[in-house]
């Protein structure tokens, strides 16, 4: 009987480390493991939306940290260069902020970038120059597009009061952001049609 139980340990911990060993995606992980704590809560929907929300929005602020960086170090145009500037700060505050009321509502957030976002940064890093500043202010402009429906939703839709005003207070900034995108991405691209 002895032989048989500890067989069926190793068996379940085999089991377990091979479950574990298969990386799973960040922000699913993270949302995941929000959803186990919120489970049987009278809460339980509200954490999920927030959740789902906070987890997005901490993904792509750290997508934007790091593409706003290579921007500075492979920007050509000096207008590409100040946008990266001017990600860096916004989303590095925006992220902080984020991860404070994350901790004050028991929200995990995930602890890198999801596989998107990470293609996009692996994309960005194989070019250089004009091609470089083409591809990250277009990036720019449909990102941020995206990033103003999510906060837009997020501030309509959030239950939860403080990460309703979190949202809220973000969405003129990201706005601000788009529209400068935009500004950018048409000077680049008047520049390399006249070249």
């Amino acid at each position: 009987m002895k032989k048989i139980a500890s067989t069926g340990l190793i068996a379940c911990a085999l089991l377990f480390s091979l479950s574990c060993n298969q990386k799973q995606e960040p922000v699913e992980e993270a949302q995941e493991a929000n959803e186990e704590v919120a489970e049987g809560t009278e809460m339980e929907d509200e954490m999920t939306d927030m959740s789902d929300f906070m987890t997005k929005a901490a993904s792509g602020g750290m997508m934007e940290v790091e593409l706003g960086k290579m921007a500075q170090e492979k920007g050509q145009h000096k207008d590409v260069k100040s946008f990266g500037q001017m990600m860096v700060t916004d989303h590095t505050k925006a992220n902080t902020e984020l991860k404070a009321l994350a901790g004050t509502k028991n929200i995990t957030l995930p602890d890198s970038m999801s596989k998107d976002h990470m293609d996009h940064v692996s994309e960005l890093r194989q070019k250089t120059g004009a091609e470089f500043d083409k591809a990250y202010m277009d990036m720019m402009v449909s990102d941020h597009e995206e990033d103003v429906q999510l906060f837009e939703d997020a501030a309509q839709n959030l239950q939860d009061p403080e990460a309703k005003s979190f949202a809220s207070k973000t969405v003129p900034v990201l706005r601000k952001h788009l529209d400068r995108a935009k500004q950018v991405k048409d000077m680049v691209d008047k520049q390399q049609s006249n070249q």
